[in-house]
């Protein structure tokens, strides 16, 4: 395969099971003695040997996948401000999840999968993106194999609210219906990338569909931003079993750890949340 390019780095900070399974993705499957890992059009293979993280992928996606596994970034300096924060259970999470990294994920892709996650299990949600996948996107091969794209939305927005039931969305099958189409008629996700976070929650929150949960996960998976801190029912329990919170609103819950943590928010979620599903009870 002369067209593969290997990416190696230090494993340290970077486990690829964890990243992959600390929520942030749905599109990826166990592959050897890896995952295969896909972001719209494009896929690698990824595992750890010895003291290394390895990506394969075809060498035009080298750059693109360098930067979506976020190599760029110093989370050395993130573990250690997690674990001088005088937390115990944030000191704990940042050891257990040590090698997560945030993703640098395709926006539009992000929100469609957040919307598809609504009040919903990681296994039906990966069976229907990979139903979108599968009927609406483009045939590929990688290491041999078939895959196929994350759609492009001109494409979602042919089909009716009805093929999107008939894949499993339920509700939410109007809401993916309406956003393909919002879209496909010029509305860029791009565009809100101009603004600070709160602005940036604020325009997610006026499309059809999307809450506050949903909001907050594309604010931080799909633009990056840093300062958002997702809730879902692994954070409550952690602000009330670990934080003594007594506020009973997921808006207000958000808040509290956006003022505290600040830009190491939704790093110090991702560890809290990881943690609290998968690792607590190992320990």
């Amino acid at each position: 395969m002369k067209n593969l390019v290997k990416i190696e780095f230090s494993a340290e900070y970077f486990n690829v099971k964890d990243t992959l399974e600390c929520g942030q993705i749905f599109r990826f499957i166990p592959y050897k003695d890896g995952f295969k890992v896909y972001s719209k059009d494009k896929c690698a293979y990824c595992y750890n040997m010895q003291k290394n993280a390895v990506i394969e992928c075809d060498r035009q996606d080298e750059e693109y996948f360098y930067n979506f596994f976020d190599l760029d970034r110093d989370y050395s300096e993130i573990y250690e401000q997690a674990k001088v924060q005088g937390v115990d259970i944030l000191k704990k999470a940042a050891e257990y999840g040590k090698g997560i990294r945030i993703l640098n994920q395709d926006r539009e892709e992000t929100l469609f999968s957040f919307i598809v996650s609504q009040n919903n299990n990681i296994p039906r949600i990966k069976g229907i993106i990979e139903k979108l996948c599968l009927y609406l996107g483009d045939k590929k091969e990688f290491m041999c194999e078939e895959y196929f794209s994350f759609p492009k939305a001109q494409k979602m927005s042919e089909r009716s609210q009805e093929f999107y039931k008939s894949i499993g969305l339920g509700y939410r099958a109007e809401y993916v219906r309406r956003l393909a189409e919002n879209i496909n008629n010029g509305f860029n996700l791009e565009d809100l990338d101009k603004l600070n976070t709160e602005d940036l929650k604020k325009a997610l929150l006026k499309i059809h569909g999307v809450g506050g949960k949903v909001a907050d996960c594309v604010t931080l998976f799909g633009f990056k931003r840093s300062d958002s801190f997702p809730v879902d029912t692994w954070i409550e329990k952690v602000y009330r079993e670990d934080f003594n919170g007594a506020l009973t609103d997921r808006r207000k819950i958000t808040e509290y750890f956006n003022e505290r943590f600040k830009e190491y928010a939704g790093y110090f979620q991702q560890y809290l949340f990881f943690y609290k599903r998968s690792g607590e009870k190992n320990i």
